[in-house]
């Protein structure tokens, strides 16, 4: 599911541009994200709504639209009146969110897969079937960092990494447990470890001036196929416990 806060600004931008009110509802007809008043009035409309075969209505002077997950009724979109410019504006609020479904799916399931390519709960088969799916390099040089955090702030330390590292350059943020945040960075096949220390000292320097925190920072050897990127967070994971 979406966070209703990525809704919330996603319908406000609209409303900023079209000056149509939207409303997105789930299927029991509760608002999770709105710029109209008093929307629980239209909570029985949405419920009749939902139960007719119907991907769009007018009704009760709003426009009403379905988005579907994999033909699973997901959300209900209302906009305010009944023209055919409302109309479309409707349809490429409901587009917006569907796009966002299939973003929010992709990127949760690569996170599992890279959790569970992390702690080698994958046959090599579904390592390569799940990485072509999910476009993931198989042969990419990469390392594993692992950043430890003595507080829990750990979400300040995932925004700061996430936003030195990027998964367009093939770099990956996540977590197995609750003590430490891995980052699993592309390299070039030249990287010495002169430059992994250099990126982790890096590392502690952003964390200490973006967050105020002192981080402890651990990194593997550069592996060459992404099936040995585990052996390279072991590296990392051993690292860390003997310093």
């Amino acid at each position: 599911m979406i966070a209703n806060q990525v809704l919330q600004t996603n319908i406000e931008g609209m409303k900023n541009i079209t000056r149509v009110d939207i409303c997105v509802m789930d299927t029991e007809g509760k608002a999770l994200a709105t710029t109209i008043d008093n929307v629980e009035e239209y909570e029985e409309a949405v419920m009749a709504f939902v139960n007719s075969p119907a991907d769009s209505q007018v009704l009760q002077g709003y426009q009403f639209f379905k988005v579907f997950d994999d033909h699973q009724l997901e959300y209900v979109v209302l906009a305010k009146g009944d023209s055919d410019d409302v109309y479309m504006v409707g349809k490429l609020a409901a587009f917006e969110i569907q796009n966002l479904l299939v973003a929010y799916k992709e990127r949760y399931d690569k996170d599992n897969f890279i959790k569970n390519l992390l702690l080698d709960n994958l046959l090599l088969v579904d390592i390569y079937n799940r990485a072509k799916k999910l476009h993931v390099e198989v042969s990419c040089p990469r390392a594993v960092y692992l950043i430890e955090t003595k507080d829990e702030k750990d979400g300040i330390v995932s925004e700061v990494l996430k936003g030195m590292f990027s998964p367009q350059a093939g770099d990956y943020v996540t977590a197995v447990d609750e003590s430490s945040l891995i980052l699993i960075k592309s390299v070039e096949s030249t990287t010495t470890p002169e430059t992994l220390h250099e990126l982790a000292e890096t590392i502690v320097a952003m964390m200490n001036a973006e967050a105020l925190l002192d981080v402890k920072v651990a990194y593997g050897t550069v592996v060459q196929e992404l099936k040995d990127v585990s052996k390279s967070y072991k590296e990392a994971k051993m690292a860390l416990d003997v310093g």
